[in-house]
């Protein structure tokens, strides 16, 4: 029997993240977003050998369509990997990227592969929230506890501020914080690290020749964050999900496009090919909570990757908890306790986008690179998941 190795993190990179239907990726493909950040990512680690990689494990959320077909295996053709690597597409909704990182780095800790990448891609522009044809089974309606894995995502972010008791001013005032970290952050050049730059072609016609017009350019900041958001503003936006509810479009996530890639390599493939991790690979655990309160999954999920590690929850310098809404980001740091200021310091998804199963891997090159810059040793990546779950991953810097 094979000992438990070591899975260590040798390359973190992602896209800039754009906003769906109208931002810069609206007409950019999933699965070029896919290979563009795989071959950024291989670009990181020149001394590596690609035909080391023993497979790609891609998350996406809603795995149809352009993101159809196994996007995975289609990225790494696209990425002029060579065709032994392999690839397969996973879906956890939400943490569909981080269960990625679990699945590869398992991989290499149990010792049956030396290299792996861990990904994620999603496009809101081209592949609606629920799929092109969404069915669920009828059995679903036919008990009352049941029922709730039907909910939109937003009505149960209403359900879990009436259950603890989030009021709509603290998640205005939340989702301001975040539009201001966020800038901050870009502004100090923070994200530079972890962001590969894009280029983007935009296509218009010439009606009156009839030729074809291109024009292409480089995208390299997130495009969500914005200086205008004012609790004045938040507040004069209507309810979107229940009429006398709290959750508004300006305290929810973005709809957003995005890719994140990380390479994950043994301690015997970091020797070999001379690579210098950025961090260890620590723990995960997944948990279910009930569907229509499916915001506190990070409630249930968060202690378990701690007891996982071995770790008390003040040994985490570093919080990225997915602003899935900011009812369910407060509901989860108010139970817990969590440490305001170690919680999402450059912003979250509320200002820079959730492109659902891409932001895992995306959240994982953030807090990987923010553990290095800031000389931290211990970060964690949280999420709900749609349905009833939550989701949370350890990493160390190294």
């Amino acid at each position: 029997m094979k000992q438990i190795q070591d899975a260590y993190i040798v390359a973190a990179t992602r896209t800039p993240i754009g906003r769906s239907h109208r931002g810069f990726f609206r007409n950019t493909r999933p699965d070029d977003l896919l290979s563009t950040i795989l071959k950024a990512a291989i670009a990181q680690v020149p001394n590596l050998d690609p035909a080391a990689i023993e497979d790609i494990i891609c998350g996406c959320a809603i795995p149809e369509a352009q993101q159809g077909l196994n996007v995975a295996r289609i990225g790494a053709v696209l990425a002029g990997l060579p065709t032994s690597v392999g690839g397969i597409t996973v879906n956890r909704f939400c943490a569909s990227g981080l269960s990625a990182i679990q699945m590869a780095a398992d991989r290499i800790r149990v010792g049956e592969a030396e290299v792996m990448i861990a990904a994620g891609v999603e496009s809101m522009s081209m592949v609606p929230m629920m799929g092109n044809s969404p069915s669920l089974s009828p059995s679903m309606f036919e008990r009352d506890g049941d029922v709730g894995i039907a909910y939109g995502m937003g009505l149960t972010a209403e359900k879990v501020a009436q259950q603890w008791k989030v009021s709509r001013e603290a998640q205005d005032a939340f989702a301001v914080q975040s539009h201001q970290r966020a800038l901050a952050a870009q502004q100090a050049g923070y994200f530079a690290d972890e962001t590969t730059p894009v280029a983007v072609t935009d296509r218009s016609a010439n009606l009156e020749t009839g030729e074809t017009i291109s024009k292409t350019r480089t995208v390299s900041v997130d495009e969500g964050a914005r200086a205008d958001t004012t609790l004045e503003g938040l507040g004069k936006l209507r309810t979107v999900f229940a009429a006398r509810g709290s959750v508004t479009a300006g305290n929810s996530s973005q709809t957003s496009d995005g890719a994140g890639a990380l390479i994950l390599a043994s301690g015997a493939a970091v020797q070999r090919f001379g690579l210098t991790p950025l961090a260890r690979f620590v723990s995960f655990a997944s948990k279910g909570v009930p569907p229509h309160i499916m915001g506190i999954g990070p409630i249930e999920a968060i202690p378990a990757a701690l007891r996982n590690a071995g770790l008390t929850q003040n040994d985490i310098d570093w919080f990225e908890l997915n602003e899935a809404f900011a009812a369910q980001s407060l509901a989860v740091m108010g139970q817990l306790g969590l440490d305001p200021a170690k919680v999402n310091p450059m912003g979250g998804a509320i200002a820079l986008g959730h492109p659902l199963g891409a932001t895992g891997a995306i959240r994982a090159a953030t807090v990987i690179h923010a553990l290095k810059r800031n000389k931290l040793k211990y970060g964690m990546v949280t999420m709900c998941v749609g349905m009833g779950q939550g989701a949370a991953g350890i990493f160390e810097a190294v």
